[in-house]
């Protein structure tokens, strides 16, 4: 694993967290420098954000939740998806519910709230336009496509993962690049076990005592491969804490970027003020 190109790619997924939720303008045209690679934003993606039992209501509304951008100078396209709010509600929900994976028969089951979210992407507000996977052929990239890479955190780890399936399974894109930030478990075994096939190029980095991804729990939920683990706790005599112990310290993307960051040598990414332990 590349971990430049894991960093890369973390930092694409914050140029969506940028967007405010409820800007629902498309920012295609729009330039965003990592380092020094630049890309061109090709359309925005919006969906429904998930519905907890503690606010039903977000499910309701439009909101925007990703970006498909194109490499400046090459045919690279990188899909990327931020996270919600919503996700620490939902850790805290009594029910997780599996539904029969809506976009490829045989593949099993898959969580229901992620499920209508990502049923709901689109490249438009209006929900009733094609869904990300089935525009994504017809979009109107500067250049030839030569490569896709899918990547998101937390929420939208789940939404990648269930992406990448559906890109794999139902478009000309046969072998995307996925790379997961605190992704919870998104489906079932026999979910796992199709994705795991027809999906072998994923990089899932998880932090050791970060909660999101140990949830739900097993057996109705597994993961996908490709775990890449990060540890907020240096070993040594005696250990060193690097981030606060907090449940949204531990978990946000800036943390991640922050450890990933210090295992590749050079400028260390920095952490939130309020997350320096």
């Amino acid at each position: 694993m590349d971990l430049n190109q894991v960093i890369l790619y973390a930092q694409l997924v914050n140029a969506a967290y940028a967007i405010p939720p409820d800007n629902t303008n498309n920012a295609a045209g729009q330039i965003v420098n990592v380092g020094a690679a630049g890309y061109q934003v090709v359309t925005s993606i919006f969906a429904n954000d998930l519905a907890t039992d503690m606010n039903p209501e977000r499910g309701k509304s439009r909101v925007s939740i990703g970006l498909i951008f194109q490499a400046a100078t090459a045919g690279d396209v990188v899909i990327a998806i931020r996270g919600t709010e919503g996700i620490q509600e939902w850790v805290h929900d009594a029910e997780f519910l599996l539904v029969t994976c809506p976009f490829l028969a045989g593949a099993g089951h898959t969580e229901d709230g992620f499920t209508a979210v990502y049923m709901s992407m689109t490249t438009t507000l209006d929900p009733t336009c094609p869904r990300v996977t089935q525009a994504l052929p017809g979009l109107n990239f500067p250049r030839p496509v030569t490569s896709v890479a899918i990547c998101g955190h937390s929420l939208g780890g789940a939404l990648a993962t269930l992406l990448a399936l559906d890109v794999a399974a139902n478009t000309p894109f046969k072998n995307p690049a996925v790379y997961t930030y605190a992704s919870p478990r998104t489906g079932g075994p026999q979910f796992v076990a199709t994705y795991n096939q027809v999906v072998p190029n994923t990089n899932r980095i998880a932090g050791r005592l970060d909660l999101v991804p140990k949830l739900p729990l097993p057996p109705l939920y597994d993961h996908v491969l490709g775990l890449y683990e990060v540890n907020s706790i240096q070993l040594g005599i005696p250990p060193k804490v690097l981030i606060r112990p907090d449940l949204a310290c531990l978990h946000i993307l800036t943390s991640y970027l922050y450890l990933l960051s210090r295992q590749v040598g050079g400028a260390i990414l920095p952490l939130q003020p309020a997350c320096v332990p």
